[in-house]
């Protein structure tokens, strides 16, 4: 396993959010965690980041224990992080924004994230404050793969996109899974994560409710309705 998340525990002040909280991810799978909004999804990740790190647990990447590490250096361990909110640099270019990030050599370059996001191409000469939601998806997606991490966390990755953009999008985690990459994923569009996913962890109130494949979950239009609402 290349991330293993044991007994978080993750409170905001003195609210606590996430209960004892356990998922792994093997390597080359594409695991979601959904859940409802608010059920503690982009906290999960945040933790796993470094950007609200709990408060007991333990959360090992690659054999080395990482909570309590500062998240530039979690980074740098080999995780590519694309944030809900996307955060990408206005002011800078497309190709800037990508370029920024390039840490070490990899499957992932300029032309590498252009041939899967063509798009991008046509814009790289633009600001990235001016392109569209989807595009700016993109944007953050590929930034995130100019690091070549060894796992991608991407937190709501489909919010706020036009259900064509949504399926584009899904096309491009299919590529994803082709090339190997590790992945976890926090969604709370269920139709969505379950077309590329292997795995699946349901998140109810900060608490793990349900685990296991993808296509056992499918099967199950009860859990689906009672923890999801579909």
């Amino acid at each position: 396993m290349i991330l293993v998340v044991d007994n978080i525990n993750t409170f905001y002040g003195m609210s606590h959010i996430l209960f004892n909280l356990s998922l792994s991810v093997n390597k080359g799978e594409i695991v979601c965690l959904l859940g409802r909004n608010g059920a503690g999804k982009t906290t999960t990740l945040r933790g796993i980041m470094g950007l609200t790190p709990p408060r007991s647990g333990s959360i090992t990447f690659a054999g080395q224990e990482i909570r309590g590490k500062q998240p530039f250096r979690i980074a740098r361990l080999g995780i590519g992080f694309v944030p809900e909110d996307r955060l990408i640099i206005p002011d800078l270019t497309v190709k800037e924004n990508l370029e920024i990030a390039a840490r070490r050599k990899g499957q992932w370059t300029l032309e590498g994230i252009y041939k899967i996001f063509p798009k991008l191409k046509e814009r790289e000469s633009q600001e990235g404050g001016t392109l569209s939601g989807g595009e700016q998806q993109m944007l953050t997606i590929g930034r995130a793969l100019m690091s070549n991490p060894e796992l991608v966390l991407l937190d709501e990755p489909s919010e706020g996109l036009a259900p064509a953009v949504v399926k584009m999008l899904a096309g491009f985690m299919r590529v994803l899974k082709e090339k190997g990459m590790t992945t976890l994923i926090a969604e709370q569009n269920s139709s969505f994560a379950l077309t590329f996913s292997d795995r699946a962890y349901l998140l109810e109130k900060g608490k793990i409710c349900w685990d296991g494949h993808c296509d056992e979950l499918k099967g199950k239009p009860e859990v689906m309705k009672r923890y999801l609402g579909v």
